[in-house]
Order: C-alpha cells, then sequence, then structure tokens
C-alpha cells in the first residue's frame, strides 16, 4: 500500500479533479474499478443528482429512470419525506449501528412488517437479516434445513436469488457460476411456466396444465431419484429471468402439494415485494400463505435492508444462529417506514395495477407494428418486452428465437434517447420496466414514446429489421 504524499499529489494523473465529462469518470472507474462491475457497461454514464423519476449526468443530460435501483426505489429518488425523515433521525443522536438491539425506530418499523404480514389464520414473525437480499435467501435456505431436518431445494429455472454462494446455487442463470466449483449440493431445479415460450415445446394452453402434472409428479413420484426436499423456493414473478410470472393455478397448486407433503414454501419477494405488482405482495394474487417471505429492494426505502417473514411455527432458531453486523440499520428502518406508510396511506397499490395495465396495453398496441417485439407480458409496474427473431421459424410453442443482440441495441437507442431499462431473460432477450411506482401517466408516456423512438432507430435497418 502506497499512501504517501507524493502518490496522492497534484502530480498524480488521478488525483485530478474530474472533468464535466461521462466518458472521464468512467475512464477512471476503469481504472479503480475491478471487471466485476456491471451496469456502467450498458448504461455509460455519471450520474451528478437525482429527483423522483429522474436522473442527471454529470454532462447535464436528463434520463427518464424505468430502472429505480433494480425496483429499490418504490418513491423514487430523493423523495423529500423520506430525505426528511433521515435529516430528523440524524439530528437526535440515534445510534445508527445497534446490531439487533431495539430501538424506538425499530419498533415502530417492526409493529408496521408484523401487522402487514400476520393474518387471521397465519401469524409471522420478523428476521432481520444482513442488508442484501442474497443474505436473506442463505438465511431461508438454513432454516428450511434446521426446521424439517432435509437437505434438498427445489429451485426453478429462470430464477435468480443472489450472488452468494448458497443463493447462487439455486439461481439458474448459468453464466454467474461458470468457473465456480462445488457450490451448495442437492439443489433440484425443475422448469417453471413461461407465457411465451414452454419448456415441453406445448402451446400455452397446454403448457401451464403440464408444468402442474409435472410439479406434482415429481414430488410424489417415488422413482424420481431425489429425496423429498426441505423447501421448495421460488419467485411469484421471475424477475432477472425475465419477467415470467406464474400461473395463480400452478401457484396454488405448488402450495397444495407442498403443505400435503410437509415440504416449506419459500416465496423470494425480493423484487415483487411493497406494491410493485399492484398487491403488497405479489403471492397475494393467488391467495397462497408462503412459510417464509424473502424481502429486500423496497423495503428500506432506497437503503440496504432484507427480512425474513417466518411462520411462527417454523422460528426454530436458537439465539445467533444466523446472525449478521449490519442488521440493525437505523437509517434503512426510517427511510423503509416512510416508505410504508406512503404506499400504504396513498393505496399505490391499487395506483400501479391501474397504471401497469394502462402501460402494457400501450406497449401491446406498439407490438403490432414491431415484429421483433414477441412478447409483452408482467404485472404492475413489473414489465417485460420480450425482443425476438421474426424472420426465423416459429418453435411447436408458438415463440420465435430470442434475439439478446436486438435487446441490446435498443437498450442502447433507448439510453441515447434518455430512458433507462435494463435487460434480462435468456439472451438478455428482455426489456424490463420497473419504473419508480410514484411515476405519473404523463411521466409513462413520455417513457413510451422515447421507446418508440428507439424502436424507430434500432429497428429500421439490418439485421434488426425484418
Amino acid at each position: 500500500m502506497n499512501l504517501s504524499s507524493s502518490a496522492c499529489s497534484d502530480e498524480h494523473p488521478l488525483s485530478q479533479q474530474p472533468t464535466a465529462s461521462n466518458q472521464v469518470y468512467l475512464k477512471r472507474q476503469d481504472t479503480f474499478e475491478s471487471n466485476v462491475r456491471s451496469y456502467p457497461r450498458r448504461l455509460p454514464f455519471a450520474i451528478q443528482s437525482a429527483s423522483g423519476v429522474w436522473i442527471t449526468d454529470v454532462e447535464g443530460n436528463r434520463y427518464l429512470d424505468c430502472l429505480s435501483g433494480a425496483g429499490t426505489l418504490a418513491l423514487g429518488h430523493n423523495h423529500p419525506l423520506i430525505k426528511d425523515s433521515l435529516i430528523r433521525t440524524l439530528q437526535t443522536d440515534l445510534p445508527l449501528h445497534t446490531l439487533d438491539i431495539t430501538t424506538p425506530v425499530k419498533d415502530k418499523f417492526s409493529e408496521f412488517m408484523y401487522h402487514l404480514l400476520s393474518t387471521d389464520t397465519d401469524e409471522y414473525c420478523l428476521q432481520f437479516c444482513g442488508p442484501t437480499g442474497a443474505d436473506a435467501i442463505e438465511a431461508a435456505i438454513k432454516l428450511a434445513k434446521k426446521v424439517t431436518g432435509r437437505s434438498a431445494i427445489i429451485s426453478f429455472s429462470g430464477g435468480y436469488h443472489g450472488m452468494s454462494h448458497g443463493a447462487l446455487s439455486v439461481t439458474g442463470n448459468l453464466s454467474a457460476k461458470a468457473g465456480i466449483e462445488a457450490l451448495m449440493g442437492n439443489v433440484q431445479f425443475l422448469p417453471y411456466p413461461n407465457e411465451y415460450r414452454c419448456a415441453f415445446g406445448l402451446p400455452i394452453e397446454q403448457s401451464h396444465q403440464a408444468h402442474t402434472h409435472y410439479f406434482e409428479h415429481f414430488l410424489r413420484d417415488v422413482e424420481s431419484g431425489v429425496n423429498k426436499p426441505a423447501a421448495v423456493l421460488l419467485e411469484v414473478i421471475q424477475g432477472e429471468g425475465g419477467v415470467n410470472p406464474a400461473p395463480i393455478k400452478w401457484l396454488q397448486q405448488v402450495r397444495k402439494v407442498t403443505k400435503e407433503l410437509g415440504i416449506l414454501l419459500i416465496i423470494d419477494e425480493v423484487q415483487t415485494g411493497f406494491c410493485r405488482t399492484g398487491n403488497w405482495f405479489a403471492f397475494e394474487q393467488s391467495g397462497i400463505d408462503p412459510d417464509i417471505i424473502v424481502m429486500s429492494k423496497a423495503i428500506g426505502g432506497g437503503l440496504p435492508l432484507a427480512l425474513l417473514g417466518i411462520k411462527k411455527q417454523y422460528d426454530v432458531w436458537q439465539a445467533g444462529n444466523h446472525s449478521g453486523t449490519f442488521r440493525g440499520n437505523q437509517l434503512a428502518m426510517v427511510s423503509g417506514l416512510v416508505t410504508l406508510e406512503y404506499l400504504q396511506q396513498h393505496n399505490i397499490a391499487e395506483q400501479v395495477q391501474t397504471l401497469g395495465q394502462w402501460f402494457i396495453a400501450q406497449l401491446q398496441q406498439l407490438q403490432d407494428s414491431y415484429p421483433q417485439i414477441g412478447h409483452i407480458r408482467g404485472r404492475g409496474l413489473m414489465i417485460g418486452v420480450e425482443m425476438v427473431d421474426p424472420t426465423q421459424p416459429m418453435s411447436t410453442d408458438g415463440s420465435y428465437p430470442a434475439d439478446g443482440a436486438c435487446a441490446s441495441h435498443l437498450q442502447t437507442a433507448c439510453f441515447n434517447n434518455g430512458l433507462v431499462i435494463e435487460k434480462g431473460g435468456r439472451y438478455g432477450s428482455v426489456l424490463r420496466f420497473l419504473p419508480p411506482l410514484i411515476i405519473s401517466k404523463q411521466e409513462l408516456t413520455q417513457a413510451l414514446e422515447k421507446f418508440k423512438n428507439a424502436l424507430d432507430i434500432a429497428c429500421a435497418s439490418p439485421p434488426y429489421a425484418p
């Protein structure tokens, strides 16, 4: 390590104050940071400021943000209620680091969450985890094994649950696993239903029934080759996997079978939770009751926080069985509580449902003019647009081949047109809209116009023009 005065002097090329240029900041970032960074490769700018649904870079360019921190910023950037609450809290001398010792702030936050989760038939307790959703997934897996005394976990193709060792083991994406040997064993992947392309190559009307039958048969079959698992882990709507909503009847059957066989059902609501899909939680629409609910992202109001909601009969932890230094992020509980109260008081779930239906309908109208749009899906303000190659033959399920190159080209065109969106799904072929939940219809209309302009640019010439 060299921190001598000469190393930090004005003569050092990196000690100079950067000019107001995105490329200068990106070049410096390339010097400072590991190759592991990802978003700057697709969104090449340096952010100067942000407010609501808008981002301003260091060159003064403005972007409509339909990524919102991968769904973290439910109330958008720098919401005044959140800023004021954080400032007031900092002025009280509340300790910012309390491990898992309670405070009045934590007590109020916990009371809200306890009443939000618990019902007439199920009482949930809270487990504060480390600051990421991945740590909460790790805790959920460990708890399921501890409750059941079994070790196997059922997960699903296309699922994403984090990048830590156990979370990566139950994640479907293979590229993140490349070169990582000896991941957690006893993980069995099953096919996840998809509204557009079927793992069995079946038309949509037969696909859901086939997935439902296969899931139940697999768990009940004494010749399946897999011992009864401790838990089934799934996202009700796969986010990184391409915004794939699970059919309600399939979810209900998954819950029925897991209950009958004594298998815990873990629902990952890290991205879908807190009104993102038009309900407080995505699982609510199907009427199922998870045994463990994994929560992060929006729950902290933009700051790091992760929780489990655990049915009380499964709270078999002993003190310290799953600990973590930063379980007690007081500022995240402050901003989280402000966010939760705002969502409740302003009936954001219903607004999100209405806006999402309208936005999907507008996108479907665009689909009539752009054959490269293979499928539009999602719920609330969690929407995916799958790009395909319509010049190739259809599959037996009626889908065209996914076109990740077209999606990348379109994402770049959107960015150049002042619209920030992300990709996901197989081959990165799905463009994902995750705007702040407080976005207005007028702002969504602007997003739609920017997206259409990008389509005109990206799909007007070969190889993306049919």
